[in-house]
């Protein structure tokens, strides 16, 4: 959430090591330098990231399957709605298929699921305009759900009996934090430490851990048909929501470990 540290993989399994690269946009330009400049054979992404599934906690780590950009928005003007096409729409250049997050449904005093109108109306999510190195040139194409490399999220899955630390001091988190594979993790160039919008994350897409580049990172390397997959330690429940979500200070040493023990753990299995 506060940096990006990624391991570039070359014939010998050299490492290089970025930190405390903020944004999406920083994490993008800084994994494109680096294909560029490098003979890189993959990217393993990992750190720490804020969590939207209320049934995991703070320590797990997660490795999730697809990772989106929910940065991007169409914010429609007030007085439209779903059936009202959008600015450019006919163009190709937004799209009203992904969904959109109301503003009305979260006013105070909504009731028996009816509410007042809201000036900021709606904001629709929208993909990423990419142009893939195997593409035909200046013909764009559009990606929101960007797929981890198969055969290294399969090799995840060996991952996930791996046993974590627990303990900073005397203070313990109240299971022993696993791996868990999960569906879908999501980025934004936004810290998210609101409920109602973690909420409203989890039940729209699915998603679990929320940070600020893993979805940059994603999108470079599918763009250059690089293998890629993140390992993204829970540091926090997004927004709070329970006793143990205050104690986020406490164990974000912990969940970076963490995250660090299972990219190692994932490298070993990787090279045998």
């Amino acid at each position: 959430m506060d940096g990006i540290s990624t391991y570039l993989y070359h014939g010998k399994l050299s490492v290089w090591e970025w930190h405390k690269i903020i944004l999406s946009l920083n994490a993008g330009i800084a994994t494109q330098l680096l294909l560029s400049l490098f003979k890189v054979k993959g990217v393993l992404h990992y750190g720490i990231a804020g969590n939207a599934n209320p049934q995991l906690q703070i320590g797990d780590v997660t490795i999730p399957q697809y990772w989106a950009h929910t940065g991007l928005w169409n914010w429609q003007r007030y007085g439209d709605g779903p059936e009202d096409e959008l600015a450019l729409e006919s163009n190709g250049d937004y799209t009203r298929t992904i969904g959109y997050l109301k503003f009305s449904d979260y006013n105070n005093g909504t009731e028996c699921s009816k509410s007042s109108e809201n000036l900021l109306n709606n904001v629709w999510y929208q993909p990423e305009e990419i142009f893939p190195v195997n593409g035909i040139p200046e013909q764009r194409q559009h990606a929101f759900w960007v797929p981890v490399n198969k055969h290294y999220f399969a090799v995840a899955e060996r991952v996930q009996a791996l046993s974590l630390g627990r303990c900073v001091n005397t203070t313990c988190l109240p299971r022993n934090p696993m791996v868990v594979r999960v569906k879908r993790g999501i980025s934004a160039n936004v810290f998210t430490d609101n409920r109602a919008y973690r909420e409203f994350l989890y039940s729209k897409f699915n998603a679990t851990a929320i940070d600020m580049e893993t979805a940059a990172v994603a999108l470079v390397c599918h763009q250059q048909k690089m293998p890629f997959i993140a390992f993204r330690s829970l540091s926090d429940l997004a927004g709070g929501g329970s006793a143990l979500s205050n104690e986020a200070a406490v164990f974000t040493t912990l969940a970076a470990q963490n995250s660090v023990s299972v990219l190692l753990e994932f490298i070993s299995l990787l090279s045998s």
